[in-house]
């Protein structure tokens, strides 16, 4: 008689499936979260005296012009920055959940690597490499620490609803 399948019997199909839904669900709660958070903390930041659109904004502006041609108009610009807030948040998580299933590793401190290898790479690299916002050492310490809170929120977030979900998801055995 064979015995009931175990988690390492589940084919890679199934698990990228899991750690994709998985993935998907807690970048949207985590992106909202993120969301929230910024929206208590940055009252608290000194104003520094600039008015310059949100990174997610510019973003929106140069797709929206890249695909046809006219610019979002000023009232529509931050509905647009939280689409590409949370399109990027949603497709970070949907990497996260697979790469979770298949090297567990990379949810080190439940999410926070994940949360400070985001901030790195996309608010202290890309956004100031693709010209959408400053660098580091320009943008100001208390941005830098704002940044890296944020996405602190983010990846613990993203690390507590993934686990959830792909549990949720996650053939049990019959014994």
């Amino acid at each position: 008689m064979a015995s009931p399948p175990t988690k390492t019997d589940e084919s890679n199909a199934a698990k990228i499936a899991r750690g994709l839904v998985a993935g998907v669900i807690a970048g949207a709660v985590a992106s909202f979260a993120m969301d929230r958070f910024q929206a208590a903390a940055s009252p608290l930041l000194p104003s520094g005296g600039s008015n310059s659109e949100p990174a997610t904004e510019k973003a929106a502006n140069v797709i929206t012009t890249g695909i046809t041609g006219y610019a979002i108009p000023d009232a529509d610009k931050p509905l647009a920055g939280q689409a590409v807030h949370y399109a990027v948040g949603i497709a970070l998580g949907a990497a996260y959940g697979i790469a979770a299933e298949f090297r567990p590793s990379v949810t080190l401190g439940f999410g926070t690597a994940f949360g400070l290898g985001t901030a790195t790479i996309l608010d202290e690299a890309a956004v100031p490499a693709t010209g959408l916002g400053s660098p580091p050492w320009e943008a100001g310490i208390a941005s830098n620490l704002y940044s890296y809170a944020s996405h602190l929120v983010f990846g613990g977030v993203s690390e507590i609803v993934r686990q959830q979900v792909a549990g949720t998801l996650t053939p049990q055995q019959v014994g």
